[in-house]
């Protein structure tokens, strides 16, 4: 669960998380967050023993966030390892059923646009961005996903452990299209799970200019190498 000032949703969203998730363990990563939710993150792990809390020194992106829990999961010898926000927009009583099929995938996404899924309290710009960035996506890549830019998933460890981590080119929400463009080039089996995602109700969305712009170039620069090399 990485976090950058969600002093006022961390609280909640991890108690969520226990409530319907009982067995789970819990890594919070911190980025330093000026509002002090790393103070809280540690306040609340001092009561769960369940829960760890990595402090990084500054804000480096959300892939740089992921891909340090995917090495502490590596570490640490989980068999699967969960990305979920901490703004209280990923539903833990949807992580059931992400994890009743993550046996048979190396990928499970939590996904808006399968039948079933659906989004709460979003805006229209919102809408029309995230629908066109995945319709986007799947012209450029190819692939059969319909919720690409997802951030709410479960991924194989030993699958991750395929990949070469350091090779990740996205640091944005744009890390959630190369993961997962990655592996289905690398023959991953993948399932898409409906889910509802609701609007945060407390601090400002991470979305910007800048990680559109860095999604955008990462899907086109992937799909015109798809291109030519079918060429």
């Amino acid at each position: 669960m990485p976090t950058f000032n969600e002093a006022g949703n961390i609280h909640h969203a991890v108690e969520e998380l226990f409530k319907h998730n009982p067995a789970v363990d819990l890594l919070i990563v911190d980025d330093d967050s000026p509002d002090g939710t790393g103070v809280l993150a540690d306040q609340l792990a001092s009561t769960n023993s369940r829960i760890k809390v990595m402090h990084r020194k500054e804000k480096q992106g959300l892939g740089a966030a992921y891909t340090a829990g995917f090495k502490y999961a590596f570490d640490s010898d989980y068999d699967y390892v969960v990305e979920m926000d901490a703004d209280g927009s990923h539903r833990a009583e949807d992580l059931p059923k992400l994890l009743a099929v993550c046996e048979s995938n190396d990928l499970v996404i939590g996904s808006r646009y399968v039948k079933g899924g659906s989004t709460e309290n979003w805006p229209l710009h919102r809408q029309w961005l995230s629908k066109g960035g995945n319709f986007y996506a799947k012209l450029m890549l190819g692939t059969k996903l319909n919720d690409m830019t997802a951030g709410f998933r479960v991924f194989s460890v030993p699958f991750l452990k395929t990949m070469n981590l350091e090779t990740i080119n996205a640091r944005g929400y744009s890390f959630q299209i190369e993961m997962a463009y990655r592996t289905i080039k690398q023959g991953g089996r993948t399932e898409e799970v409906p889910i509802v995602f609701i609007e945060r109700e407390v601090g400002e969305s991470k979305m910007s200019r800048a990680i559109v712009l860095e999604a955008l170039v990462l899907m086109t620069k992937f799909g015109i190498r798809r291109l030519f090399r079918r060429n």
